[in-house]
Formats: C-alpha cells, structure tokens, sequence
C-alpha cells in the first residue's frame, strides 16, 4: 500500500503461524542517512518514541555483542526499559539484534523478540526491511496493536527528521 501524501511505501504485516511482523517503509533521504537514524543513539532518541513519549538511550554500543539500554518515558515520567543486543552488523546493509524489556536494573523479561533489519537505496529512496520474530505468541498478541499504531508514528517522527536534515 502506498500513502497518499508522500507516495513512499508502507507496508506492515503479520504472520501469526510464524510468530513474526514483516515491515516495510521507504524514505525519501540518502541510505547512509536512513542507517544513522536506526543506528546511532542521538538520533534513535529524536524519533523511536510515539508522542507524547520521549526516549532516552541510557547507553548504546553499536557492535557486535554491544548492547543499546534505553527507556520509553512517558509525560508523567514512567519509564518503560528496554535492552537491545547487537547480534550481527554488516554496514550500511543490515543488522540483527535481540530486544526484550527490562527493569530499569537491566533484568530482562523472560521472553524477547529477534529483530532483522535490511537497508537498500534506489534512486535516493531509501528501503528499510524489518522482520521481527517473536518466541512467544502470547507476548505478540498482547504487543500487536499498540505495536503497530506506536511503530507507525514513531516512522512518521523519523521521516519528519530525515526531511529536516536533507534540506
């Protein structure tokens, strides 16, 4: 499906057999561009939360083995942890990590997510593909649909940003 206003793709799917989110978004802006925003935790911050929820990376190491700890903090200033794990990183191209939520001690809940993202460019368009494998079908069914409203705003955010940054 494309959007009517900016005519870049957008497609969200899911495969509850499979116990997985297939995502895939274009942007208008440079593939070095598009792999910073997802890469780097000063940008991360400036877009991954749905409003009126702000992010706050309390570290990031970007590298195999490394790891990204951060919060999604709401208006009253609840925090909900986060720890991502850097499986495998080919630049440019893709990367794979492991994400489950913490405590703010960095305990991790008992079941997690394996995410796969692939960045391409054509034209200037950029291309992100994103699998997201879950072990529990429970724990997708209870995330879906907050999921995917929270997912698509915060890709919105990322958009306004990478705009802001080609002009």
């Amino acid at each position: 499906m494309k959007t009517e206003t900016n005519d870049l793709l957008f497609e969200f799917t899911v495969d509850k057999p499979a116990k997985t989110v297939y995502i895939k978004r274009e942007f208008d802006a440079p593939l070095s561009l598009v792999w910073d925003a997802f890469t780097k935790a000063e940008l991360l911050d400036q877009w991954v939360a749905p409003a009126p929820f702000t992010s706050k990376t309390k570290y990031m190491n970007f590298e195999v083995g490394g790891k990204r700890f951060y919060a999604m903090v709401g208006p009253d200033g609840t925090a909900r942890w986060a720890i991502q794990q850097y499986k495998s990183i080919t630049p440019k191209t893709n990367f794979k990590m492991w994400n489950v939520f913490a405590d703010k001690d960095e305990n991790p809940e008992q079941h997690g997510s394996d995410w796969d993202y692939t960045f391409s460019e054509e034209k200037g368009v950029t291309t992100v593909r994103i699998t997201i494998y879950n072990e529990s079908f429970e724990r997708m069914e209870s995330l879906l649909e907050g999921f995917k409203l929270g997912f698509a705003s915060s890709l919105k955010n990322l958009e306004r940003l990478l705009a802001s940054a080609v002009k």
